[in-house]
């Protein structure tokens, strides 16, 4: 059960029936919402790829629905869109009073180099891009794993704890890890909880290299 503040990011992309989307998308998102959820925002995941077809224009994004237990308790925005008009402040202006005489002067506030990251995310998928494990790639349709370090980043802080309902190649969970975040997830496929095991073994073993030996700091 989802605590008071918690948030679901749910990755969603429509099947396609006879030629044409399904709409369960949307489904699932009001669902999300008869059951006592937020809709707090609606994200694309913008792929590098594409779906080929003859009578629509090519797919190439899913939705991410951002679900929350009334208001989220974390939100830390990614700030990485650099500010185009940014030399356009911290400089002194002059205010206008209402009769078009110059009145006072005024330094404006300098924007910061980079603000906060837009709802629409782009990722390279693929191989050699969607992961940096090769076990990762048995499964077949993982997801990148910065799409799910974002997420982490951006609604949980360290210490916090993430829940996979559909662990698949274990990508959330590994990401989890990798930020100092707890982890728990299900996942029915005995094949894919190998991958999962593997991945997560890989991260172990440096985990004990580092408690043996320490960082190097002296």
């Amino acid at each position: 059960m989802t605590k008071e503040g918690g948030v679901v990011v749910w990755v969603v992309g429509d099947a396609t029936v006879k030629g044409s989307e399904s709409g369960t998308s949307f489904k699932q998102a009001l669902y999300f919402k008869e059951i006592g959820f937020n809709l707090h925002d609606t994200m694309i995941y913008e792929k590098s790829g594409v779906t080929p077809s003859k009578t629509r224009y090519y797919p190439a994004f899913e939705y991410m629905f951002v679900f929350s237990k009334g208001s989220p308790k974390t939100f830390n925005p990614i700030c990485d869109r650099k500010n185009r008009w940014r030399e356009r402040w911290g400089k002194t202006r002059i205010r206008k009073n209402a009769d078009g005489t110059d009145g006072k002067a005024y330094e404006s506030k300098k924007a910061p180099e980079f603000g906060m990251r837009r709802n629409i995310w782009k990722y390279v998928q693929g191989g050699g891009y969607g992961a940096d494990d090769k076990v990762a790639y048995k499964h077949p349709a993982i997801f990148p794993e910065k799409l799910a370090e974002d997420h982490i980043l951006s609604w949980s802080n360290e210490g916090d704890l993430v829940y996979d309902p559909f662990m698949e190649s274990g990508t959330t969970a590994k990401m989890a890890k990798l930020n100092s975040r707890y982890y728990i997830g299900s996942e029915m496929s005995a094949k894919y909880i190998k991958i999962i095991d593997s991945r997560l073994a890989e991260l172990n073993k440096i985990d004990d290299f580092m408690e043996q030996f320490g960082s190097g700091d002296s």
